[in-house]
């Protein structure tokens, strides 16, 4: 089973533009209780390395590009953020890795929890002996 999950955005607007709307329980299955972005990430820079224990997220490349990796300790893969009308459902107890950020990569990620030290694991092999239990 593919860990690489998509959730498609409704594309709204008319002649002048589009717009996309992100709306809890609606085009995001949870609750969003944070929103951040990485941006103007340097060359041949690498991001995220972690895993949470509850925390999900939704991450949505909305300029640019960039790869993700995703392992839950059993299934390792890879995919391209590069469309703002989808986003890539991170479930809790998924390691992440960024890489290959475009120069004008803006990665959007909307988040099921407020920030929460306690809920990273941040070390792989401790993330591998927690997933595979």
């Amino acid at each position: 089973m593919s860990l690489i999950k998509w959730v498609d955005f409704q594309i709204l607007g008319d002649e002048r533009g589009s717009l996309v709307a992100l709306e809890t329980d609606r085009a995001v299955p949870f609750e969003i209780k944070r929103v951040y972005y990485i941006y103007r990430t340097a060359e041949n820079v690498s991001r995220g390395f972690h895993a949470h224990r509850n925390l999900k997220q939704v991450a949505i490349c909305v300029a640019g590009r960039c790869r993700m990796v995703i392992d839950n300790g059993y299934v390792r893969e890879d995919t391209w953020l590069d469309c703002p009308t989808k986003g890539l459902l991170i479930e809790s107890m998924v390691w992440r890795e960024m890489h290959d950020f475009s120069p004008d990569c803006v990665l959007l990620v909307l988040a099921s929890e407020h920030f929460d030290e306690s809920d990273y694991i941040r070390n792989y092999e401790t993330f591998l002996e927690a997933a595979t239990q």
